[in-house]
């Protein structure tokens, strides 16, 4: 059993917590604590938080931004001041943006059609708590499920993530390329995740939870929890 103890934020409108629990728990063999959205606190000894995918409150507004202020997020920033693992998917993507804790915004997609296809997405690093189990310039298959996935930013903050090598995945094609046309929502750079400056958080919009078992029909997203089970 790995040492991690992680906790999965509930909010009005997730949809995506039991699928997370149960990624998490086939690689710590351990089951994650749920934390309810007006929660003021996290669990003592909390290592990773989880912001699971979903509709938080309906994603009026814009999606993430009401989730963003609910009161758990006051106690999920000072989990990541103190540097604890936090991994924002889909619409945990979107909370971490609008909370400040990731640099960008998801807009419409391109098509302006909600997405609900297999995307390919190459590793752009593995030195990180979330990546380690990977091969360098691996090419993992993972759900799409949004129609708010277009992730922008301004280029010089584009460039900045670029130069510091915190994108962490890039949607590509079946030869490993980065074509705009691999990019299925539009995203700038076909940025697909991204990372904090000190790596501990990790945003992105495929669902990796939803293949971590040959049941699933692969196991392609396994060794991201993998990873994070290591890191403990």
């Amino acid at each position: 059993m790995s040492a991690l103890r992680a906790g999965i934020v509930v909010f009005p409108g997730t949809n995506r917590e039991r699928d997370m629990a149960i990624a998490l728990e086939r690689a710590t063999g351990r089951r994650p604590a749920m934390l309810w959205h007006r929660d003021a606190a996290l669990p003592p000894g909390l290592d990773l938080v989880v912001l699971p995918g979903g509709f938080s409150y309906g994603d009026y507004l814009r999606c993430g931004a009401i989730a963003a202020r609910s009161p758990i997020m006051r106690a999920v920033a000072d989990h990541a001041a103190r540097g604890g693992l936090i991994l924002g998917v889909c619409n945990g993507f979107q909370i971490l943006c609008e909370a400040g804790l990731l640099p960008g915004a998801l807009l419409r997609n391109a098509t302006l059609r909600f997405l609900a296809m297999d995307c390919l997405m190459r590793v752009e690093r593995t030195d990180t708590p979330f990546t380690a189990r990977y091969a360098p310039g691996a090419i993992i298959r993972a759900p799409l499920a949004h129609g708010d996935g277009n992730y922008v930013a301004d280029e010089p903050v584009l460039d900045r993530l670029e130069g510091e090598g915190l994108v962490a995945f890039r949607y590509v094609n079946e030869a490993g390329e980065a074509l705009p046309a691999a990019a299925p929502n539009g995203a700038a750079r076909n940025i697909a995740g991204i990372f904090s400056e000190n790596r501990r958080i990790l945003g992105l919009m495929p669902h990796p939870e939803d293949l971590v078992d040959p049941l699933m029909g692969g196991t392609d997203g396994l060794a991201l929890f993998e990873s994070l089970a290591e890191a403990a």
